[in-house]
């Protein structure tokens, strides 16, 4: 199992700047095997969401840190199975904390965790490479750390329409649009 951390400093509005710490872990050789650079691919897109939503981030000064997870079906199913009482794989799980303003040090923002096997799987039917699948479940993860969430339709919208302009800014298509040829 292999972990790095990076660190970005991020602007966000009125010159508020804050440095988001991720670390990335990769117990799933399955991701090395099909994209070898799969750590840079997520770094990418976590960045790039974390830039979108950079108006929700913490005040100047305060650090902050996420870590995402690229497992499999099993540690997936694992968590899901205990932590939302499903007992199946799904393509990512995001564990917020919630975060402590009142605390020292760093705001934990939270855990992401992708299961390779569903994601892949899912990138081949819908007919998206697997880069482009993965940047888009870790930027709509990262979201969800952020407090983004698609529980009404007006919040889908919202989450959505971020995610498209996330997305685009490195130069993927609309993760919502899926080739007709997947739909069977």
């Amino acid at each position: 199992m292999t972990t790095r951390a990076h660190s970005t400093k991020l602007e966000a509005p009125a010159s508020r700047a804050c440095a988001v710490s991720i670390a990335i872990t990769v117990p799933c050789r399955q991701w090395r095997k099909a994209l070898p650079d799969v750590e840079h691919v997520a770094m990418v897109a976590a960045q790039a969401a974390l830039r979108g939503a950079r108006a929700v981030l913490p005040e100047r000064g305060r650090a902050a840190e996420l870590s995402l997870v690229l497992g499999g079906d099993p540690l997936v199913r694992s968590l899901n199975r205990r932590w939302r009482d499903r007992d199946h794989a799904t393509n990512v799980l995001s564990f917020p904390t919630g975060g402590d303003a009142g605390s020292e040090g760093p705001l934990l923002l939270g855990d992401v965790v992708l299961a390779y096997e569903t994601v892949a799987r899912e990138a081949a039917v819908q007919g998206k490479t697997l880069a482009a699948h993965l940047s888009h479940l870790v930027a709509h993860g990262v979201l969800h750390l952020l407090g983004f969430d698609h529980e009404s339709d007006e919040d889908a919208r919202r989450m959505e329409g971020l995610e498209r302009r996330i997305l685009a800014r490195l130069g993927m298509a609309d993760p919502y649009h899926v080739r007709e040829a997947a739909h069977g």
